[in-house]
């Protein structure tokens, strides 16, 4: 038998804070139906992320995708920036 190739989740989220040397803080935002009220809500979902270059900052939209856990926290992995902040003086 021949094992498939499992495919992994993937993300595109806000990084939240740098929180530590290889480690962000991201936020996925989402909008769901209230399941009795029906009003649509946002709902905001933390996670931590496995950096390995130090390479994404506060306000960062970056990609990222299920891996081994890191740490306790940490299972996701970081595959890259796709949107650098502009820092505004």
């Amino acid at each position: 038998m021949r094992m498939q190739k499992k495919e992994l989740k993937t993300r595109t989220v806000t990084v939240a804070s740098k929180s530590g040397d290889k480690s962000i803080k991201v936020a996925m935002t989402s909008r769901v139906k209230h399941p009795k009220y029906g009003k649509i809500i946002s709902i905001r979902t933390t996670f931590m992320v496995h950096d390995e270059h130090n390479q994404a900052g506060v306000g960062d939209v970056v990609q990222v995708a299920e891996s081994r856990p890191y740490s306790k926290n940490k299972s996701w992995r970081l595959i890259g920036v796709i949107e650098k902040k502009i820092a505004s003086e």
